[in-house]
């Protein structure tokens, strides 16, 4: 077993002795379904209660061992993050934001009564695994290495009490387009849910923790057998704000200049690519408004004309158009129904910037070879 220096830490190194062969990767790395194809290595690190995080080491990815009474089991004590890595022109390698993943990470251990990671472990313990695996980065056009940093409580424990044994871990996992026609052919048409809700103030909403992903599942099964790609939650309290896209934060383009976006409250994952969007938005000159907006005002504003776009964002789908809107009390479409021109310049100024084909200005590329 050898050993890694990163800065100010220094992570083990037991390389798989029966790795993936190189023409069986290659095969993998054609069109990988998401999530469904992972690399032959892994993260992981220990944390006890009054010895802190240790024995952080790159080993063959594997089945996780446990007892039957882990609290993770039993109590949801988890979180995750979702990051990717980009192979850049020159063969290289980037992290997109991964200081902004970080922090959400360390934001969702408070709320549910974990322990925070040691100042940078995420980045540096992200950034070995991919240096390690580079082999498993696609090259494929909008291909990439999706990342899943998680941490789950082990200990072995019937009590509704804060944990004291933790796994933290990385997993990657080579991914292409998370919806057929993603890439900026196609337009999803979503289910306005008046059955269900995402969060609710005081819960976990801005968390980014499996609960909350768990709990709407059965709204997305409804909007399934409505004939729909997503589901739409609105607020808990009025029902008629709307708030996420499934699990994608929402934008609405009004007058071909204002993006309105719902304002974090507590209720609405902080996500990283509606914080990037915000910004290119604005440096590409259009007005940003992070404004609550109603599902009725936006059947009127898409009837009359005053809405032009419609999309959800996030890590996995980047941005998905939005082109028609079902639900128990709304059906409209929104212009032609298709991917808008405002939709398509944002997308192509965010996967630049990340794949290294335009300039990054705000310098949020975390370069890694």
């Amino acid at each position: 077993m050898s050993s890694l220096d990163l800065g100010n830490f220094t992570f083990s190194l037991q390389a798989s002795q029966n790795p993936t062969p190189p023409a069986q990767r290659d095969r993998l790395l054609e069109k990988p379904a998401w999530g469904q194809v992972f690399t032959d290595h892994m993260f992981t690190m220990q944390y006890e209660s009054g010895r802190g995080w240790h024995d952080g080491k790159i080993t063959p990815c594997q089945p996780l061992a446990m007892h039957p009474a882990a609290m993770v089991l039993h109590y949801g004590l988890e979180i995750f993050e979702g990051m990717k890595a980009y192979r850049l022109p020159n063969g290289g390698a980037t992290l997109f934001r991964p200081d902004a993943n970080a922090r959400r990470f360390d934001s969702s251990a408070r709320r549910l009564s974990m322990p925070a990671l040691p100042d940078g472990l995420l980045v540096a313990s992200a950034s070995a695994l991919v240096s390690h695996e580079r082999a498993w980065i696609p090259r494929a056009e909008g291909a990439l290495l999706y990342l899943r940093p998680f941490m789950i409580s082990t200990e072995a424990a019937l009590g509704v009490r804060p944990g004291q044994h933790f796994l933290y871990a990385v997993l990657a996992s080579p991914v292409s387009d998370y919806f057929a026609g993603e890439a900026g052919t196609a337009a999803v048409t979503v289910w306005v849910s008046d059955d269900y809700i995402r969060a609710a103030p005081g819960g976990t909403g801005a968390a980014k923790c499996g609960g909350n992903y768990a709990s709407g599942l059965a709204a997305q099964a409804q909007a399934r057998e409505h004939g729909c790609d997503q589901v739409v939650f609105l607020d808990a309290i009025e029902r008629k704000w709307i708030e996420e896209f499934g699990a994608m934060n929402a934008f609405f383009l009004l007058d071909n200049e204002t993006l309105v976006t719902p304002p974090l409250s507590g209720t609405i994952l902080p996500g990283i690519t509606r914080d990037t969007l915000i910004t290119l938005a604005r440096d590409l000159g259009y007005i940003v408004q992070e404004t609550p907006y109603s599902i009725d005002q936006w059947q009127h504003d898409a009837r009359s004309g005053r809405l032009r776009e419609a999309f959800a964002c996030g890590t996995a789908a980047v941005i998905t158009p939005v082109g028609r809107v079902k639900g128990k009390r709304h059906d409209f479409a929104i212009a032609d129904g298709k991917p808008g021109p405002v939709t398509r310049e944002l997308k192509q100024a965010l996967t630049d910037i990340q794949f290294g084909r335009a300039p990054d200005p705000h310098d949020w590329r975390h370069r890694l070879f």
